[in-house]
């Protein structure tokens, strides 16, 4: 531990730094200091100092690190993985070395040994005077606001498509998400998030009785991070669709039913085990078909291994279900035009496959 005053960040992914400010600040007694929100800038300072051929969120998480340390941070956090994540926080912590940056680097890959001592471990090198008493308590009111997180998503990409006053209704989402990058206690986190359902249930929705809807299967950073997938869900939810997206952090790391439960019954299409989300993708993508959605986005990042294994068994099901799947790759290179052209026709084709079939 080099610094006296720990000042610590955590590179950029959806709105989850907001909980980690909350557990660093209040739970292990540090300073955070959050990102900016993530940009084309991000995006280039990453690509321009990564390997060529490494995946998109490899180079998003690179530069919102630079950035992190060009606001002060003096010491950074990179989460483990259970795919190529698990490495990346070796290779980034060399190429900021690299560049000239002086700071801490605490890999929570390390601590990724599955053992309770771990976490006191994991805490202990944020802050060696830590409260552990207090930070598992904190650690705990920080999972709560991560689900509220995503409940209330969830519920803003379902139905913001549709309210009355569309301006209102993401006004109401935004206040929320500010909210929790703000709150200090357990009351801050549970009254606003009591408030941002009471004010989303005000809001006028005009849903008809059986609207389009469609689903989103991907990768865990690229199908849930609105950068990183140039808020797709924004964008369809826009065009009047009702989008739903099963992984998330909560229902990841915390609700998962487990790989032998959805194995069962995925067992059609899938006997092996492909990969981290292999088998979340491909049962959640069974499941969005057998509630009758009207399509499918597979998201994910350029060169993700698992996420291009597993399209072949996608389109089995999309042919005997009969649900078209759209599948979105997306690099450094990226263009909004082209993601929109894309998405256009696919809310078309839908659109007429409904009237059709309905």
């Amino acid at each position: 531990m080099k610094y006296t005053e720990r000042k610590v960040a955590f590179p950029r992914y959806a709105e989850y730094n907001a909980a980690l400010k909350y557990l660093l600040e209040n739970g292990l007694g540090v300073s955070c200091i959050v990102p900016p929100p993530l940009s084309d800038r991000t995006l280039k300072l990453g690509a321009k100092y990564s390997p060529d051929f490494v995946c998109t969120p490899f180079k998003i998480t690179l530069g919102s690190m630079i950035e992190a340390l060009e606001s002060g941070a003096n010491t950074l956090l990179m989460a483990y993985g259970i795919c190529k994540l698990g490495y990346y926080g070796e290779l980034q912590e060399q190429i900021l070395r690299d560049l000239g940056y002086d700071f801490d680097f605490i890999n929570l890959e390390v601590y990724n040994t599955g053992k309770k001592k771990a976490f006191i471990d994991m805490a202990k090198a944020v802050n060696p005077r830590v409260n552990m008493p207090k930070c598992t308590a904190v650690f705990f009111e920080a999972l709560n606001m991560g689900a509220h997180l995503d409940e209330i998503t969830a519920e803003y990409y379902q139905n913001c498509g549709f309210a009355a006053d569309r301006h209102a209704y993401q006004a109401i989402y935004k206040n929320f998400i500010s909210e929790m990058y703000s709150a200090n206690s357990a009351l801050q986190i549970g009254h606003a998030y009591r408030e941002a359902r009471r004010a989303m249930l005000e809001q006028k929705i005009e849903k008809p009785a059986n609207p389009l809807r469609v689903g989103i299967t991907g990768d865990f950073y690229t199908a849930v991070d609105a950068f990183s997938n140039a808020n797709v869900e924004q964008r369809l939810a826009d065009m009047g669709v009702e989008v739903h997206r099963w992984i998330n952090v909560t229902n990841r790391m915390l609700r998962y039913p487990g790989e032998k439960n959805l194995n069962i019954k995925i067992k059609d299409y899938c006997r092996y085990e492909m990969g981290p989300n292999s088998t979340a993708n491909i049962w959640a993508t069974k499941d969005y078909a057998e509630r009758g959605f009207d399509g499918v986005l597979h998201v994910k990042a350029a060169a993700c291994t698992p996420e291009i294994d597993i399209m072949p068994v996608l389109q089995n099901i999309s042919r005997d279900y009969k649900m078209p799947v759209l599948y979105l790759t997306y690099d450094s290179q990226t263009s909004d035009v082209g993601l929109v052209t894309r998405l256009e026709a696919f809310y078309d084709m839908i659109a007429m496959r409904k009237k059709v079939f309905r």
